[in-house]
This record gives C-alpha cells, structure tokens and sequence, in this order.
C-alpha cells in the first residue's frame, strides 16, 4: 500500500467515523465532504452511493399506503444542502423575499415559493455559479433524513416540537410542547447523523419527483414521472403534527400552489 493509499483511506475511515461520506474515485482524489457555495453561502454534504430500503413498514404509527416499503440504489453520490434555504439566500439570489414571516429575520427558511419560483431559483444560480444546482430526488431526499436508521425519523422514533419546528400539540409518540405557529431560523435544532438539519419540521421541502405510485420492485435512481399534475413536498413544517415529519411521509403540492410552510432545500451534482 502506497502512502497515497494510507492517507486517503484514513481520511475515508475518519469520515465514516463522523457519520459522513467521502467519495474516492481511482485515479481522482477524494471528493470534498463538505462544500461551502459560494454563491448561496449555503453549506453542502456528500451523500451516496446508497442502498436503502425506501417506504415504511406496515407497523409504523400513522403510516399511510403510499409509503409501501421497496428497495432503492442510488448509484451516483451528490451534494444536499445542509439546511434549507433561507430569506437571506434567497434574496441575494433573487433579489425579493416572498416569505410571510419576513419578521423572523434573514436566517429563517424562504416560504411562499412554487416550484415553479425554485426552478427560476435554480436556473439563476446556473447561470451564475457551478452548474449542477437543482433539487433533490424524493429518493435522495429520504435516504438522507433516514441517515442510516429505517425508525420513523431514522435513528429515533418519537418526535415533539422541543426536537423540531413542528405543531407541539400534535407531536409523535411523544409530550405535547409548544406550538410556535411560525418558522425558526434554520439549524435551530440538532442536526441527524449526517449532519443534515431541519429535515423534520420547519417547512415542507421541494422534490423534482412528480406524485406517482411506489414500485414493487428494486429500482434504481428513481424519478417519479407520471402526469400526474402534483409533485412531492418532504419533511412538515411548523403548522404540521409529527406524523407529516417522518423520513417516510409524502405529501403533494400542485407546482404552482404556495404556502406559509412550504419552501425549499437544494441538491447540487458532485463534482
């Protein structure tokens, strides 16, 4: 074994170790595990390759049938924000702020924004930055919330608003809290194994996939693409129970349907 060797696979053990990836591809050196945009200034994880068991078991508290559990292979490892965007970003970006809780303060995530306004926010930062910015897979998006762990909400399987931005009368197998009835700023509350934060509660996120039936096969690099008019928001928010934060939940949006709890985190290729 080379020195070259030694020194990248120690890096890739002490990244595993921290609950990180670090993709090494032969004759490249290692992917950054952590990249800082500079056009965002929004901080970027390495995610994948991955298999994962995709949906949720039938004994899940509050599971609905669409979350049939299937095997999913991510063949590509990508970059996913570490939190949502926020009022801040968004502005510098596209120069207004939709958002309804313009009073919790730049740090807060952006809300009211379509998936249309994300695809204007996307192909500006295109044109403005390292191409490859877009949003993430349904299937990238909970492999990532999962970190790992196949619980409700990856490695746990209770949740109240003292855990995340949620409805604290409605929490998860857990004690009431408060109920703030309005966004925080983001990274407020720990982050999950991979160091992804808000990925339960706060606002409902963005998907490319259309809303479209599980298979009941292995797939690979899904997409959902299926006419079907809707696409897929991820996560909760402020003004929903724990049941609609876990990792497995879906629910759907018409592109260009807005809302006080609706906003946005962005995936980006690797390079």
């Amino acid at each position: 074994m080379t020195h070259r060797t030694s020194a990248v696979a120690l890096v890739v053990a002490i990244a595993a170790a921290a609950g990180l990836v670090l993709v090494v591809a032969r004759g490249r050196p290692a992917t950054r595990v952590i990249w800082d945009d500079p056009v965002t200034r929004l901080r970027f994880r390495a995610v994948g390759p991955a298999r994962f068991q995709m949906g949720t078991p039938a004994s899940e508290h509050l599971r609905e049938s669409q979350e049939s559990l299937h095997l999913v292979v991510l063949t590509k490892p990508y970059y996913l924000a570490e939190t949502e965007v926020t009022q801040a970003e968004w502005t510098r970006v596209m120069g207004d702020n939709p958002s309804h809780f313009q009073e919790c303060g730049p740090t807060c995530p952006v809300e009211r924004v379509t998936w249309l306004d994300v695809r204007r926010f996307i192909d500006r930062l295109n044109a403005a930055g390292v191409r490859g910015y877009r949003l993430p897979t349904e299937a990238e998006w909970e492999f990532a919330c999962r970190a790992g762990g196949q619980h409700a909400f990856g490695a746990r399987d209770t949740l109240s608003s003292y855990d995340a931005n949620i409805n604290g009368h409605y929490p998860y197998r857990a004690a009431a809290g408060p109920h703030r009835a309005r966004t925080t700023p983001v990274a407020r509350f720990a982050p999950n194994t991979l160091g992804f934060f808000d990925m339960s509660g706060n606002v409902w996120e963005w998907t490319e996939d259309e809303h479209c039936p599980y298979p009941h096969a292995r797939v690979v690099d899904p997409i959902g693409s299926c006419s079907s008019g809707t696409r897929v928001i991820r996560g909760g928010s402020w003004a929903f129970d724990g049941g609609s934060a876990r990792c497995g939940a879906r629910y759907t949006h018409r592109p260009q349907d807005t809302g006080y709890s609706i906003g946005v985190r962005l995936a980006h290729d690797m390079f």
